[in-house]
C-alpha cells in the first residue's frame, strides 16, 4: 500500500508524507535473527521442534503449516475462520495493546522458546520483544518491506509543521 501511495502521489504530483512507528532497534542482549520477509521466517524455522510464539495476525499462518514441527502460540486478535492447518497450536484470541507482565506469563505458561514477530515498531505491541528480551529467547524478525524513497517521520508534530499547521486549531 505504501508504494502504491509514492507512485500515486509521484503520478499526480500531490506532496506525501508518512507518518510512521519507528521500527524496533536490537539491543546488546538481544538474539534476533533478521530476515527479509515472510517466506525468510518459514524457512528460518527448519530443524528441530521448538515452542514458537507467532504474534503475525492470521493472514500468514498458512505460510507455517510447511514447518509443522512446532508448538505454535497463535496470538490474534480475532478468532480464525476456520482452525490453522498446524497439528500442535493454542490460539489466544487477545486485542492490545500488551504488557510485559502479561506477555511474560503467556511465555512461561506455554513454555515458548522462540518468537516470530514483524518490526511493526512502536510502543503498543512491543511487550512480545520485551519478554523474549527479558527471557533471553530468540526472535525471528522479519524485517519492514522495501518501500520506495518518500517523506517520513515518526512525530505528528512533524507532520503537522509539514501541512503548514502549527498553532492553528485543527479540531482534532
Amino acid at each position: 500500500m505504501s508504494a502504491n501511495a509514492v507512485a500515486a502521489c509521484r503520478a499526480a504530483g500531490v506532496p506525501l508524507i508518512a507518518l510512521t512507528r519507528a521500527p524496533w532497534e536490537e539491543t546488546a542482549g538481544d538474539r534476533w535473527f533478521r530476515v527479509p520477509d515472510m517466506a525468510g521466517a518459514v524457512a528460518a524455522l527448519a530443524g528441530a521442534p521448538r515452542r514458537v510464539m507467532l504474534a503475525l495476525g492470521r493472514m500468514h499462518l498458512p505460510e507455517f503449516s510447511a514447518q509443522a514441527q512446532h508448538f505454535y502460540l497463535l496470538r490474534l486478535v480475532d478468532p480464525p475462520e476456520a482452525a490453522p492447518d498446524l497439528p500442535d497450536h493454542h490460539v489466544v484470541v487477545e486485542r492490545g495493546p500488551f504488557g510485559l507482565e502479561g506477555d511474560l506469563a503467556l511465555m512461561r505458561a506455554h513454555g515458548i522458546d522462540l518468537v516470530v514477530s514483524k518490526n511493526s515498531g512502536g510502543a503498543g505491541a512491543f511487550a512480545k520483544i520485551a519478554a523474549a528480551r527479558e527471557l533471553g529467547l530468540p526472535v525471528i524478525m522479519i524485517d519492514r518491506p522495501a518501500i520506495p524513497a518518500r517523506r517520513e517521520t515518526h512525530e505528528v508534530d512533524e507532520v503537522l509543521r509539514w501541512l503548514d499547521h502549527a498553532g492553528t486549531d485543527l479540531g482534532v
